[in-house]
């Protein structure tokens, strides 16, 4: 039995136990651990906002890593362009305070950015542009050396479960596939801690193209892709080894997305589809296990339903 499903028990039979249902109650999750490495500010939310909400909600400890600042990524806010890295490059630092924000409502303490005082990484924009080629962006990164800071992190916190992108990065950006190349390495580095379950992040293609058909109806589309074939973060379903249900904790991931003010537009593919399928299209979230062993319970199709599901805490 998940612990989600624990609660529900002792709440609904009163002679299960006081003590177990009190404890149950107020923090399920106390003495787990999540770490997620992500690339830039806001990828995080788009990914796993419901996951990071829910788990902290009730008692885990949740730490977040990101990579770069985001400096090369688009300013959708006509007011602030003159924060992009054309101008007067300043959306890093203001990424940072957005991040900071979004994290502020999804409940999370714990996020950092990868690096210390001396070494810092930059946004490489997309692949194939200029930016790949400066000597400080993340894209450029000596894998072994950026994974070691990240180990470093895995010894302090000692995580039962990592969180990171496919070995694609969900969909070819450098930065995500340097941060999957630099987190699945840190894993390997640590020597402080061996951590027991790895999770990539993955889309369905089964609900992607429900969202795309959904989409179409109302005349717009979701990110210009005419099928889901179009999409190259669509996983296969039989790929998809879990989700979490965190429809409950979905309005503060949509609070962590409006936070992300400068790259998630009001008006864009994200809001829009929320509009159209509600926002429980945002409250699942999806991903494959690489390693570590599945445990109860699943769901009707065989999935995990709790990420820390045959862990103990430590």
């Amino acid at each position: 039995m998940g612990k989600v499903q624990l609660m529900a028990t002792a709440i609904s039979n009163p002679g299960y136990g006081y003590g177990r249902m009190a404890h149950m109650t107020l923090s399920p999750y106390a003495g787990f651990r999540m770490l997620l490495v992500h690339a830039h500010p806001d990828d995080e939310t788009i990914n796993n906002g419901a996951t990071m909400a829910m788990y902290a909600a009730l008692g885990a400890q949740v730490t977040l890593v990101t990579c770069t600042c985001g400096e090369e990524g688009e300013v959708l806010v006509p007011g602030l362009s003159h924060l992009a890295s054309s101008d007067s490059d300043g959306l890093g630092n203001h990424r940072v305070a957005e991040l900071a924000a979004a994290m502020k409502s999804l409940g999370v303490s714990d996020h950092r950015f990868l690096g210390n005082e001396v070494v810092k990484f930059r946004d490489s924009g997309m692949m194939g542009t200029e930016p790949n080629n400066r000597a400080d962006v993340f894209w450029q990164a000596d894998v072994d050396a950026a994974a070691r800071l990240l180990a470093d992190v895995i010894d302090e916190v000692k995580p039962h479960l990592l969180i990171t992108y496919d070995e694609i990065g969900g969909y070819g950006h450098p930065d995500h596939i340097q941060a999957h190349r630099v987190a699945m390495r840190a894993a390997e580095l640590s020597t402080a801690w061996d951590i027991p379950k790895i999770y990539w992040n993955a889309f369905p293609k089964s609900l992607l193209a429900i969202g795309i058909e959904e989409m179409k109806k109302v005349g717009s589309d979701f990110f210009g892709a005419e099928s889901v074939d179009d999409l190259p973060f669509a996983k296969d379903d039989a790929l998809v080894t879990a989700v979490v249900d965190g429809t409950e904790y979905v309005d503060r991931k949509m609070a962590a997305m409006k936070a992300h003010e400068t790259q998630i537009a009001l008006d864009g593919p994200f809001f829009a589809l929320s509009n159209n399928l509600g926002l429980q299209i945002w409250g699942k979230e999806f991903y494959s296990l690489v390693k570590g062993t599945a445990a109860v319970p699943f769901d009707n199709d065989g999935r995990e339903t709790d990420l820390f599901a045959g862990l103990a805490p430590l």
